[in-house]
């Protein structure tokens, strides 16, 4: 292997590592994602077609997202908000053109790191809820809330669903290893500390999709029926370990509070649903869009709605390239998915994490989560990867190209 492309893995590693560092701003992900796109051109990452795409409509977004700021900009953070923007669409670019070539190498590092850096997280939140050592429950969780290195437990827990999914789907197709165990007890266990009931629904949809994938796409009977059998025992086995912890109060306190559809929070004058009924009046008042923030300066509070969001911060135009983007990543993303290649694991994965971040999306602003980004720049890089594949060459049976 090339000395620029190994340096380009270490480099991979470190970023993706630091990804649950997220209490400041800016975190040090992004300083090293500066690092990685100056390495990405000396190893010479090319720029795929396909990502033409993607390229307009974030480049539509952002536009959009500017000439909106233009009426607030004198407003606190609106600019850090607005560039906020522009550097994640960049790095949703920046990992498309990555997963696009060498991608088996590239994701294996990405994955490796996500993973490991997903199980320091959920152990620092999980030793700070049970107050294993002095200030440890102050720094990783908030109201009795696991958070881990993030700011908020509702963004957090997000965080930790692909790589469950990662680690889920290789145990469901290829083999049952006592450290994937381990790591999807870490994580599952601290996905329940985190108390979001977006969070949960977002696996479980996500789980749903990822397993319907697989089991679609399994080469033979035999791979659909251990699908099947590890499926039933791995919810029995999530409703035997949740009813037990549920026994301590603690956490059956918490769950139970958690649990309910509707909190007090929803409703009334100022809840989320005429917060959302009021972002829709807007919406419609505002075509421009309102620019980031005005809709919380005016009201209060923020909608909790990434859809109002858009059409709030971005206005109109920006709004509909941003769900123009998600469509479209969500179709390439469902082709991809069902391609037999190498990397098919990664495709599945990413694109049912992808399909519960959307949904998520209409009860919380999911726009500057780095993880979507990530996630989104691995869909299209998967799908630049398997163009590249399907259009390639066929070898002849003494071993040369076929012209």
């Amino acid at each position: 292997m090339p000395f620029r492309e190994r340096l380009l893995l270490v480099v991979l590693y470190i970023t993706v590592l630091s990804s649950s560092v997220a209490f400041i701003e800016p975190s040090p992900h992004d300083g090293l994602m500066c690092v990685l796109a100056v390495v990405c051109l000396i190893a010479g990452v090319r720029f795929e077609r396909i990502l033409v795409v993607p390229l307009l409509l974030l480049l539509l977004w952002n536009v959009a997202g500017l000439m909106a700021l233009l009426s607030v900009v004198a407003e606190d953070k609106t600019i850090q908000y607005a560039a906020t923007s522009v550097y994640l669409a960049i790095a949703a670019l920046l990992f498309a053109c990555l997963f696009a070539q060498h991608t088996m190498p590239r994701l294996a590092t990405m994955r490796a790191a996500y993973i490991l850096t997903a199980v320091l997280a959920s152990l620092a939140g999980i030793a700070g809820y049970f107050h294993l050592f002095p200030g440890a429950y102050e720094r990783f969780t908030m109201e009795g809330r696991v958070l881990g290195g993030f700011k908020d437990p509702n963004v957090f827990s997000p965080f930790l669903i692909w790589p469950i999914l990662i680690v889920l789907e290789r145990m469901a197709l290829r083999r049952v290893k006592l450290i994937d165990v381990v790591v999807v007890g870490i994580l599952l266990f601290s996905l329940l500390l985190c108390f979001s009931r977006g969070a949960w629904f977002h696996f479980a949809l996500s789980c749903a999709v990822m397993l319907a994938l697989a089991f679609i796409t399994a080469p033979t009977q035999r791979t659909r029926a251990r699908i099947i059998a590890l499926s039933a025992l791995g919810i029995a086995a999530l409703a035997g370990l949740l009813i037990v912890l549920l026994s301590f109060k603690s956490i059956g306190t918490m769950f139970t509070e958690r649990a309910h559809l509707i909190q007090s929070y929803d409703v009334g004058s100022g809840g989320r649903f005429r917060l959302q009924e009021l972002a829709l009046t807007s919406v419609l008042n505002f075509p421009v869009g309102m620019g980031p923030f005005e809709f919380a300066r005016v009201h209060g509070l923020q909608q909790h709605n990434v859809y109002l969001q858009a059409f709030l911060v971005y206005g109109w135009t920006g709004a509909m390239a941003y769900i123009l983007l998600l469509i479209s990543t969500l179709l390439i993303g469902l082709r991809t998915s069902l391609v037999r290649t190498p990397w098919q694991p990664y495709a599945i994965t990413a694109f049912a994490a992808f399909v519960g971040e959307v949904a998520e999306g209409f009860i919380i602003d999911t726009d500057h989560w780095r993880h979507f980004f990530l996630l989104l720049g691995m869909i299209w890089g998967l799908t630049a990867a398997t163009i590249r594949q399907r259009h390639a060459p066929m070898p002849s049976a003494s071993g040369t190209a076929l012209i």
